[in-house]
């Protein structure tokens, strides 16, 4: 088996861009991947969409030039991106290709008018449980037993529009205050607007190759995927945070970490602000009921102990769905090296990446991804 290496990443500006199309934003992080490697072809392609046009993998890469090569397109709600990059990291792991490329794209403002339209055959969708409403019963959860406040909640969204305000990419950065947060338009009580992820438009990508130990490359030293399980009342815990921890551990023991204290900076799916506070506990990076309390005293801001989303996350940085994820490992890979700029972590040399895919459908989750990524 071979050792994996991220050898270049790249990403489009995010943000609502129904003037562009597919092809445009798919280039722009193509080829600064590409660029970033130093390679001009690759031997096989994995993209991840949730909404993409049927064909549209192979229409943007031959805009590209890209052909002739396999092309494997995948589908995994949020996490399809980071299953792109799974999958990439798969196939050069067993020798199946040498240098591969994972591309994650969605135009979410042109495939919705607004947020995203339950699944009328899913049981739940169909009963109008969409994935705020969901998000908004674990906040509620929470509340209701002590574990946060709302003035914790409303301080994950001040620090990751903060974060933001050094990313030039971002759709979204800003100085607010808890109150500016708390009092903005309810979405779905308690989860007021700035507590929740814009509709976004964006691609990322990342080439993927053998670890040469050449200066520049990031090793994927762990990595691991699971499908959610049945929820039910069989788990103590709100949705999402048992495909988390299940999920990260694995990758931590592929990672051969004895502790995720090691970490140095995160970045994980905070679609909403409750989200960021359950996963920053499922991954053991806080004591469980204290996600909260570690954003409002800054624990898991930039110069904090443990930074949590410097690039914004997807409250700030934006969530087109199929392009979050290798946004995610693009963020991790710039920190890695040292090139993040304003929101850089000083001496960062292990970065996790965290992706959830939701939905409804009684499991814990449709599915997680989570990588370990080591400085060169």
């Amino acid at each position: 088996m071979t050792a994996v290496a991220v050898h270049g990443v790249g990403t489009s500006h995010f943000g609502r861009q129904p003037e562009r199309d597919l092809v445009s934003l798919a280039f722009e992080a193509v080829r600064e991947a590409f660029d970033d490697a130093g390679v001009s072809a690759i031997d096989a392609v994995w993209v991840g969409t949730v909404f993409g046009p049927a064909g549209m993998a192979q229409r943007v890469l031959r805009a590209m030039g890209i052909t002739r090569v396999p092309v494997v397109t995948v589908e995994n709600a949020c996490a399809s991106g980071t299953t792109a990059f799974l999958e990439a990291h798969e196939a050069v792991r067993t020798g199946r290709y040498g240098r591969v490329l994972a591309l994650g794209l969605e135009q979410m403002s042109v495939a919705f008018s607004g947020a995203i339209t339950p699944e009328p055959t899913d049981p739940e969708g169909r009963g109008g449980l969409a994935l705020p409403a969901l998000y908004a019963m674990s906040a509620s959860r929470y509340l209701h037993l002590g574990l946060v406040t709302k003035e914790q909640l409303a301080a994950v969204s001040v620090k990751n529009h903060a974060h933001a305000l050094h990313n030039p990419r971002a759709q979204y950065s800003g100085s607010y205050t808890t109150d500016d947060v708390l009092g903005s338009r309810m979405i779905a009580d308690p989860l007021t607007l700035l507590q929740c992820c814009p509709t976004s438009d964006g691609a990322a990508a990342a080439v993927l190759g053998p670890a040469r130990g050449a200066p520049r490359q990031v090793a994927v030293r762990g990595l691991a995927m699971r499908s959610g399980a049945p929820w039910n009342s069989g788990s103590p815990h709100v949705w999402g945070y048992d495909i988390v921890r299940d999920t990260a551990a694995d990758a931590f023991a592929a990672a051969g970490l004895d502790a995720v204290t090691d970490v140095d900076v995160v970045e994980v799916h905070d679609a909403f602000t409750i989200g960021e506070i359950v996963t920053t506990e499922a991954l053991g990076l806080v004591p469980p009921g204290a996600g909260g309390k570690a954003a409002a005293e800054g624990t898991t801001a930039l110069g904090g102990a443990v930074p949590v989303n410097p690039s914004g996350g997807l409250l700030s940085r934006g969530h087109p769905l199929g392009a979050t994820g290798l946004a995610q490992v693009a963020e991790i890979v710039w920190q890695l090296r040292g090139e993040a700029g304003g929101r850089q972590v000083d001496g960062a040399r292990l970065g996790v990446v965290e992706t959830m895919g939701g939905g409804v459908s009684a499991l814990d989750g449709n599915a997680c991804v989570v990588a370990v990524l080591e400085a060169p």
